[in-house]
């Protein structure tokens, strides 16, 4: 006896549900091509934390405009492989970004970044006043 194909497909809709319900509760769904970042609030300042692992520091952007923190980061890989030939290569130019939308004003002049390890921490003191836009040096 055959079973009701509709029965497979409810089985499959409650296991990408079940799979979106579990990303959701583990902070968040992540996008491909999207930079995973943590944002902690401190009572003086923002501190953003960015996972970028095989970048350089000449390969990341950083922006900071009407109270966003825009991050890009590109990195093209023109190297040939030494030991032969490649059969496939998809990993010559990789690209990841986000956007930070920060809910106070912060102090763009004394805006700081590092970048060590392939990770990423910007700190964005907070203040009250006026927003233009800031490119932000990474050290």
């Amino acid at each position: 006896m055959r079973g009701n194909p509709f029965d497979e497909i409810e089985e499959m809709l409650d296991r990408v549900s079940r799979q979106v319900e579990e990303g959701m509760t583990a902070g968040g769904l992540q996008v491909p091509g999207s930079v995973p970042v943590d944002v902690a609030d401190t009572d003086e300042e923002y501190i953003v934390t960015a996972d970028l692992p095989g970048y350089e520091t000449d390969d990341i952007e950083l922006t900071l405009s009407d109270g966003t923190l825009r991050l890009e980061a590109n990195r093209t890989d023109d190297e040939a492989y030494a030991e032969g030939t490649y059969l496939r290569r998809e990993r010559t130019e990789t690209s990841a970004s986000r956007r930070i939308r920060l809910p106070e004003p912060v102090d763009e002049e004394s805006v700081a970044a590092g970048f060590e390890n392939g990770v990423l921490t910007v700190r964005l003191p907070k203040v009250s006043g006026g927003e233009d836009s800031k490119q932000i040096d990474i050290e």
